[in-house]
């Protein structure tokens, strides 16, 4: 089938039924993939930079099998409204329109494409402009003014999809009319099993990626047919239910949903997560950002949903999950500046109640419930609340429902504004109630009314102007500190040195960051606790009776937690643990670690985890991985930062290899020397843990990746001290013939004499990316040749740093060091809360 055909609507009752009998065969043996749906709304794809940075984003988010919806580009559609309205009126204006509108849209094409593309979509633009401009010269139906009107997500779909494929990202498009099939009404209804049918057909004839028109679908006789406001949404949403996709990312000029308006109310937090009630219900309430209609499809499946902004990637999200809502108040001061009241009374003899519940189900049948209402039975009368734009809609089914004689005195009047809190518990959460009423006390209030759901708590004032009460209801409610869970891995040494500190440190964190701290959960290689209410940081290290891990079980209660962030400190030296940080990074949880497994992984596994908290806009900290309390990361990462590129990294990483060589001076066998640092737990319980490097080589691989080189462990040349025949003994056996290592460090020691120079166990990366662990002889007088017992020492070259290094020396290892480390992690995740 050529792009053209593939391209072409159905039409006829009898091309649907040849489609639904053919596809089914096709569509259950094709194996239809779980694709990710990526929408871009007008303003996306406004103009050649637009465009460019969604082909950058598709890039960078896609796996080459993504669908892709579109809206039209800009101000296409209004466009094409002014332009048919003048056609209809005859007003020759409508010269003028099509002439600004061909500008436009060559201007894209122009702007973004070059040699065969160009013409051909130049070609293909050309003739649609034809093809409207003899349609608006004769006569054209509803249904013919809905195709004119179809054309600007057709024309974004086959740019975005030229684009693309002219960076080398291959990509066809796809116009919905061909499988998405609808019923014609007030409100367009999609047979979804009939359009998802012919969905998965087209999906089989196309494993790549496509760009799919939003906003517009096809009647059972292949008549163009539209979605209606925020069509496009509503089709991306649908689509993943058609598809059976994992998950919808809607891409708009906003990054999700806030707490309040932030064009606003500056204080304004973007909500990393959202339930879908009360997303809903925020929908139902007029937002600008969601649509109850586009949640629906949501709700029917298991698709995950996304807001973002596509004007900044990195600006962060907002997660719409299924669970039900946690939050005990509200999360959202929602409003509308200009809505309409409809006035109605019930007629005297029926039943007052009874009445308001008829015409409630006839509003909802037309998917035209109220905002909100009024109930008045003392004058039975009912008051519904509507923007303006959906009230015309509601009065006129309102008039026609009064001829069946259920009410009278039908009236509508305009000027009033909205003001909602919307959060699951808001309407039994006192204290916010409380402020709410007391804001409002001096407002010209309508009405207030209470959510049966308890989802929100919604005022009706008479106009006025309402940044100021926005920003004080913001600032009443929300003013609190942020409620952040810790979920600790790992109590042994560490662990328990690091609860000790944050039982002493807790408080003064919280009182200077504004945050509210919760030791939600403990875990050690046993199992673990998880409690909302808190874990006792002294308690737990004494009475500690912990139940089974499940992971799967685990991930699913992290998921639920109610807190406004969670961190996850990982202070084991589980690999386990690790793998499962893209898990964490996905719900959202910010990660410290002093395990070195993540950090020090193969490359594929680094960069998952690295990219999966860049997706989900959290923070992964590590700086105990190093040097312990010494500040190495952060002095790396403040040199790239203020443009100075890293060129190399060399140190004594070991606390047990410094003071070993510090201390082996020839007089005694180095086997001594070992057996000592053993007995004193200056060494691993293993001490080949220690002697062989790769630790050290881990150090080593951490911090270059830190300072932006790209490596993997192989990369790294490593002399192990450890003899080959000693290597696979027991720890037993290790230690009966420690003396087999005296032979190799007295030659190597000796020969480092020979020429003035004494002997130390160095890690190296040099500009160029050569890195090295192994011995060295230095100069008596060298940097690494000096330390302190158990100091480890880190040299920093850079541009500015070349001819004399940054010099970093301390404790390299010890538990109370290491713990404040992670300590300053945790301080600094929550001051950037």
């Amino acid at each position: 089938m050529s792009q053209a055909e593939q391209n072409v609507p159905l039409s006829g009752q009898a091309a649907v039924n040849n489609q639904r009998d053919s596809v089914k065969e096709v569509a259950v043996t094709a194996g239809v993939k779980h694709r990710q749906v990526h929408k871009f709304g007008g303003s996306s794809l406004a103009d050649p930079v637009c465009y460019r940075r969604v082909a950058a984003i598709v890039e960078q988010q896609g796996d080459g099998s993504e669908l892709i919806v579109v809206s039209a580009a800009g101000k296409t559609t209004n466009r094409l409204i002014q332009l048919v309205e003048l056609a209809e009126a005859g007003d020759e204006a409508a010269g003028e329109a099509l002439n600004a509108l061909r500008a436009y849209q060559q201007g894209l094409i122009d702007g973004l494409l070059e040699g065969e593309l160009h013409q051909s979509l130049t070609a293909q633009l050309n003739g649609d402009l034809g093809r409207l401009g003899q349609t608006l010269e004769g006569r054209f139906d509803r249904f013919e003014r809905n195709g004119l009107l179809a054309f600007g997500e057709v024309w974004s779909a086959r740019l975005l999809a030229a684009l693309l494929t002219s960076r080398g990202e291959p990509a066809i498009w796809l116009d919905a009319r061909s499988f998405l099939r609808a019923e014609d009404g007030a409100l367009v209804k999609v047979d979804e099993a009939l359009s998802s049918e012919l969905l998965k057909a087209r999906l089989a004839e196309h494993d790549g990626r496509i760009v799919v028109t939003g906003f517009i679908a096809a009647d059972m006789e292949g008549r163009s047919l539209l979605l209606g406001r925020n069509g496009s949404d509503y089709s991306a949403s649908l689509l993943a239910l058609l598809a059976d996709g994992e998950s919808t990312t809607i891409w708009s000029d906003v990054a999700g949903v806030y707490s309040a308006d932030p064009r606003r109310v500056k204080e304004a937090r973007l909500l990393e997560r959202l339930s879908l009630a009360e997303a809903n219900e925020l929908a139902r309430l007029g937002s600008s950002v969601l649509h109850s209609r586009t949640l629906q499809p949501v709700a029917d499946s298991r698709q995950r949903l996304t807001l973002r902004c596509s004007y900044n990637p990195d600006e962060g999200c907002t997660h719409i999950l299924r669970r039900a809502p946690r939050s005990n108040g509200a999360r959202i001061v929602s409003s509308v500046d200009q809505i309409a009241l409809i006035e109605l009374k019930v007629l005297a003899q029926g039943d007052f109640e009874q009445a308001v519940k008829t015409i409630e189900a006839h509003l909802a049948r037309h998917r035209l419930s109220p905002l909100t209402l009024q109930r008045q039975p003392d004058r039975r009368v009912l008051r519904l609340a509507y923007t303006l734009e959906v009230a015309v809609g509601a009065y006129d089914l309102l008039r026609d429902f009064q001829l069946q004689g259920n009410f009278t005195g039908l009236i509508q009047k305009e000027g009033y504004s909205l003001v909602a809190l919307v959060g699951a518990g808001v309407t039994d959460n006192a204290e916010q109630c409380h402020r709410f009423y007391q804001l409002l006390s001096d407002q010209p209030q309508e009405f207030v009314q209470v959510a049966r759901d308890g989802l929100s708590l919604v005022a009706v004032l008479r106009q006025v102007v309402l940044e100021p009460l926005l920003i004080a209801l913001h600032s009443a409610l929300f003013s609190r500190p942020t409620r952040v869970g810790l979920v600790l891995f790992g109590k042994g040494n560490i662990g328990s040195q690091w609860l000790a500190l944050y039982g002493r440190e807790q408080a003064r964190l919280e009182r200077e960051l504004n945050v509210a701290l919760t030791l939600y959960g403990v875990f050690n290689s046993q199992g673990g606790l998880l409690d909302e209410e808190g874990l006792d940081p002294i308690k737990v290290q004494k009475h500690f009776e912990p139940s089974p891990l499940i992971w799967p079980e685990l991930l699913t209660q992290l998921e639920q937690h109610s807190f406004d962030s969670l961190i996850a400190l990982d202070l084991t030296a589980s690999e386990t643990v690790s793998r499962y940080y893209p898990d964490f990074a996905q719900l959202g949880c910010h990660i410290i670690a002093a395990n070195k497994f993540a950090g020090a992984a193969e490359s594929e596994f680094y960069q998952r985890i690295k990219q999966a908290c860049r997706d989900h806009q959290v923070q992964w900290r590590y700086n105990a991985t190093v040097g312990a309390g010494l500040p190495i990361q952060s002095s790396i990462q403040m040199l790239r930062q203020s443009g100075d590129p890293v060129q190399g990294v060399s140190g004594i990483f070991s606390g047990t290899l410094s003071w070993l060589f510090q201390q082996y001076d020839g007089s005694r066998p180095f086997s001594e020397l070992v057996d000592a640092a053993w007995q004193q737990g200056l060494t691993e319980p293993d001490p080949r843990e220690d002697l062989s490097g790769q630790d050290v080589r881990r150090k080593l691989l951490i911090l270059a990746r830190e300072a932006g080189f790209e490596l993997d462990s192989a990369d790294i040349e490593l002399e192990n001290l450890v003899p080959h025949a000693l290597r696979p003994l027991s720890v037993e056996g290790f230690m009966d013939k420690l003396g087999e290592l005296d032979g190799p460090i007295q030659s190597a020691f000796e020969g480092a004499r020979r020429v003035g120079k004494v002997l130390r166990y160095v890690a190296r990366i040099e500009r160029g990316g050569k890195a090295r662990v192994g011995l060295e002889a230095l100069e008596p007088h060298h940097p690494f040749a000096n330390l302190l017992p158990c100091d480890n020492v880190f040299a920093i070259e850079s541009d500015n740093y070349r001819t004399n290094p940054l010099v970093i020396q301390g404790p390299g290892a010890g538990r109370e060091v290491t713990a404040g480390a992670i300590q300053y992690d945790l301080w600094q995740i929550c001051a950037a809360l």
